[in-house]
């Protein structure tokens, strides 16, 4: 059920390290609900990274900063010291700062204790607080919790982030659960589909193709499965992997089809086309767009994103880079296509209803509502 939309009476600032560019919806949705404006402040990734930035912003203001790099983002010690952000904030003069709530980032404290020398509040936002390994493990574990005890609360992704910012020591009533997602609320019911399978089914992936999703688990699941139940597969996107990738399904699954990266309507007619949705290996929130087309989806566990929107009743979660576990559960969801259909409505509901853009920058503009004291009936 929709509640009524809230509206931040100020201005708002987002500080990110990379403003990526399925990122630019929410900072332009948040930005319609703030009468004074939102302003983004995020820099350029590593050339390595494989994030597509965004540019400029068509209802917020961005910023760029200038990231200095040292090291690379999936070592242990990485961090990002980002020039001008007070400069920035001079400038914007925010009512309330929003900013990822990663220690990692060494500029972020000197943009906090900006805000709290004027009496401004700072809110995080993150993933949660999991548990930390390898070098200086206990006390990258302290500049964190310095990091998190400074902010007045924090924004999770997910139920699972939430809960580990909880047993973090974050007071639960600091604690904001905002679902990821990337994707607007569906305008248009999803498309009709037969109760059975007119010709083979369609298996649909979009997103970048990276060794981490393991695709190639993928491509052997589909052709270890009985003939008469063998899908087309259907892989949108590009990235580095594509050229192995393609030569692995020349060699064990013909049946596969690369569009390369594709938007606006040839990606439309993908998902229309497709049966089922899947993402065999780690990131992806195409899942939410797949699941606003009516589309049941299996998805590797990761984050905790993936709690939150693959159900019982709408997909399934399996076990990343197992391929017993991927082709148990293609099989099982090939194999009744009429329930596979139930599934994908419950996907839609679930989109419609709880998961799309407009209800997570809703909890944003409250978490900024309640950190600066302002009321609801405001």
């Amino acid at each position: 059920m929709n509640t009524p939309e809230l509206n931040f009476p100020g201005r708002i600032a987002i500080q990110q390290r990379v403003l990526p560019v399925y990122r630019a919806p929410l900072m332009d949705t948040l930005a319609a609900n703030c009468s004074g404006g939102l302003s983004v402040f995020a820099g350029e990734p590593l050339p390595d990274e494989g994030i597509t930035a965004a540019g400029d912003l068509q209802v917020a203001r961005r910023v760029f900063a200038r990231n200095r790099h040292f090291t690379n983002p999936g070592s242990a010690l990485y961090q990002c010291y980002q020039e001008g952000l007070v400069d920035w904030l001079e400038s914007w003069q925010p009512d309330v700062l929003i900013v990822e709530a990663n220690p990692r980032y060494p500029n972020t404290r000197l943009g906090i204790d900006w805000m709290h020398a004027r009496k401004r509040p700072v809110l995080g936002w993150g993933l949660g607080a999991p548990p930390i390994h390898g070098p200086l493990a206990a006390w990258r574990k302290v500049l964190r919790q310095r990091l998190l005890r400074s902010l007045e609360g924090v924004v999770a992704y997910s139920q699972r982030g939430a809960q580990e910012y909880l047993q973090a020591g974050i007071p639960a009533e600091r604690i904001y659960v905002a679902l990821n997602a990337a994707a607007h609320r569906p305008a248009q019911p999803p498309p009709e589909k037969p109760p059975a399978f007119s010709l083979r089914p369609v298996v649909l992936y979009v997103g970048r193709l990276q060794a981490r999703k393991r695709l190639d688990l993928l491509i052997q699941a589909c052709a270890g499965l009985p003939e008469a139940m063998q899908p087309h597969l259907l892989i949108v996107g590009d990235g580095p992997a594509r050229p192995d990738l393609t030569a692995a399904a020349e060699r064990h699954y013909p049946a596969t089809e690369f569009t390369g990266a594709l938007f606006g309507d040839a990606l439309a007619a993908c998902f229309q086309r497709a049966d089922l949705f899947v993402l065999p290996g780690t990131g992806g929130l195409a899942v939410q767009q797949a699941m606003s087309w009516g589309l049941p989806v299996i998805v590797a566990e990761g984050d905790g994103t993936q709690d939150d929107l693959v159900r019982p009743k709408n997909g399934w979660r399996i076990v990343p880079g197992d391929l017993d576990n991927l082709s148990r559960t293609l099989h099982t969801a090939l194999s009744d296509p009429f329930r596979l259909r139930q599934m994908g409505a419950a996907s839609y509901q679930i989109v419609a209803q709880e998961v799309n853009l407009e209800a997570m920058a809703q909890v944003f503009i409250r978490a900024a509502r309640q950190v600066a004291g302002i009321g609801q009936e405001d």
